[in-house]
């Protein structure tokens, strides 16, 4: 997971969703084109900051923004939710025999020709070093989730890339260096080769990639400023400059779009919509993501180690009213974590419908009475759990109070504990997740093109070992997860997926909220502009403006 963005994920879309949702507010002067409009030039605004411009060391979703305008994946994946080939020069699959019949090879057959921005010839031997960069303990990954199946990358020839696992993983075609929850690009061998880890080289500051523009300046805290590469090798990039500016405060974003002093405001949140789609000249695009909100329940502490319980509160939740309260309606009501425009969705597992009767049934059946002050009690002790979210974001604190409410309506008291993001996501020993010190919490996970939520919910995952924060266990889950990832055919998978939500139902180890849509809003007159879900640039070659 990528706290982002994931951060996260291109999607395989279907039928009406594939087209991002978007309001319209103005329309160019005569001539096509508004008169604030600088051409060729790109003006972005972000609130986020990025710490590094390496790839496999980022951990926020506008770092990978910026990083796939300057490097390219094996595989990326577009705003239909169809693989596509970057810098392989086509996606394996079993047809064509790159993914072998036994699940254990994976061949890349790279483009002949690309060059680093430096005018390095690229070729397989960059791929086999980038995979061996990820798995160097020495630096400071985000993940290594899939990249530790490999048991080895071959380079038979400067253009075959061989990647040998040690047992069939379904997504790795989605995770080697492709839209995953952590989208790395490929690394330049010939410049970073020298160094024992990659925490602290120059490169992290000013990379150089195979991509459509190369890095100009980073004046940090201020702006990010890139150039066209002319010779990028699928094309030369319409726009001539990109200017990425640094704001913290959305309010002033927003205020620098109404001038028209930017042309995108990228990763917008949703407490600014309603002021971006009043914005003469703009339009605003809702794009779905393979991405939840939910509340994590830790399901070893009373009372939530009762099953009964967790579907009680779940049923006591009104996801619907904290859509339209605490988003305006650009997220959508959840079921379970994968969203309808996800192949492997299925539409009867779980619900979105708020049911107090119900939930107040399967408390007293669980032998928790009200009390004189409307509070449940059992054994002497008030039903109280603490829920945890983040101080610093706006949206958690407005619907922590949102659902304190909603709990309270089945005679559950809320303590709410508010942390710092880097406090509630730090690692294991450091974070109030991770170390399990926390009884319910609220989370944002981003995921990438696959479906894989294995890393949140295999027993072998539970922290310190993994994602899985709930520390829920059950053998019918791995199971079910074993066999949507050992299995490369979709029906097959699609099956495994349908048993994992179902047991997201009925075990209830964490309360899906809603599915949100990344907000963008952006210049009339930037044209090509097609978010895929997960990293907004990957084709930012064909844009102008």
């Amino acid at each position: 997971m990528i706290v982002r963005r994931v951060t996260l994920g291109a999607l395989l879309f279907a039928g009406a969703l594939a087209v991002s949702a978007c309001s319209r507010v103005g329309a160019p002067t005569s001539g096509g084109r508004h008169p604030w409009t600088q051409p060729g030039v790109l003006r972005v605004a972000t609130s986020l900051s990025p710490n590094t411009l390496n790839p496999i060391l980022s951990t926020q979703q506008i770092e990978a923004l910026i990083e796939t305008f300057m490097l390219d994946p094996l595989v990326a994946t577009d705003a239909r939710g169809h693989d596509v080939p970057v810098l392989a020069a086509q996606v394996p699959t079993l047809e064509n025999g790159g993914i072998a019949r036994d699940g254990l090879t994976i061949t890349y057959h790279l483009r002949h020709g690309v060059r680093w921005q430096d005018g390095a010839p690229f070729t397989s031997r960059d791929v086999a070093f980038t995979w061996h960069a990820v798995m160097n303990t020495a630096t400071n990954v985000a993940t290594r989730h899939g990249y530790d199946d490999v048991v080895r990358v071959d380079t038979p020839d400067p253009y075959t890339a061989v990647f040998r696992l040690k047992h069939p993983f379904a997504p790795a075609v989605e995770t080697f260096f492709a839209r995953s929850d952590a989208p790395y690009m490929i690394l330049p061998e010939h410049l970073l080769a020298r160094y024992p880890d990659l925490n602290r080289v120059p490169f992290n500051q000013k990379p150089v990639g195979t991509g459509p523009f190369k890095l100009d300046k980073w004046l940090r805290g201020d702006r990010i400023e890139l150039v066209a590469n002319d010779d990028y090798f699928l094309g030369k990039p319409k726009l001539r400059r990109v200017v990425i500016h640094l704001v913290p405060d959305e309010n002033t974003i927003v205020s620098e779009l109404r001038a028209h002093e930017i042309d995108w405001f990228a990763q917008a949140t949703p407490r600014v919509y309603p002021q971006l789609t009043a914005v003469p000249g703009v339009r605003v695009h809702l794009v779905p993501l393979n991405a939840y909100d939910l509340i994590l329940l830790n399901i070893t502490h009373p009372p939530l180690d009762d099953v009964r319980v967790r579907r009680a509160l779940g049923l006591a939740i009104d996801k619907q009213e904290l859509v339209n309260k605490s988003t305006f309606g650009t997220t959508v009501a959840a079921t379970e974590d994968l969203p309808p425009q996800l192949w492997a969705f299925d539409p009867h597992a779980g619900t979105s419908v708020r049911n107090l009767p119900r939930a107040n049934a399967l408390l007293d059946a669980a032998g928790w009475r009200r009390g004189p002050d409307g509070v449940r009690v059992k054994d002497g002790q008030r039903f109280s759990i603490g829920l945890a979210f983040r101080s610093d974001s706006a949206t958690d604190r407005g619907r922590s109070v949102l659902i304190a409410a909603m709990l309270h309506d089945a005679g559950v008291e809320t303590e709410l504990k508010g942390y710092t993001t880097s406090l509630l996501y730090g690692p294991p020993h450091a974070g109030i997740y991770a170390d399990g010190k926390y009884d319910a919490g609220l989370e944002t996970w981003y995921a990438g093109a696959d479906p894989d939520d294995s890393t949140q919910l295999l027993t072998d995952q539970i922290a310190p070992k993994g994602y899985n924060w709930t520390r829920y266990s059950s053998r019918a889950m791995d199971d079910a997860q074993r066999d949507a990832l050992s299995h490369y055919d979709r029906a097959t998978r699609k099956r495994a997926y349908a048993r994992i939500e179902t047991l997201l139902a009925t075990d209830v180890p964490a309360i899906y909220l809603w599915w949100p849509r990344q907000i963008e809003a952006v210049n009339t007159d930037l044209t090509g502009f097609d978010p895929d879900g997960f990293v907004e640039s990957w084709n930012a070659y064909q844009w102008s403006i």
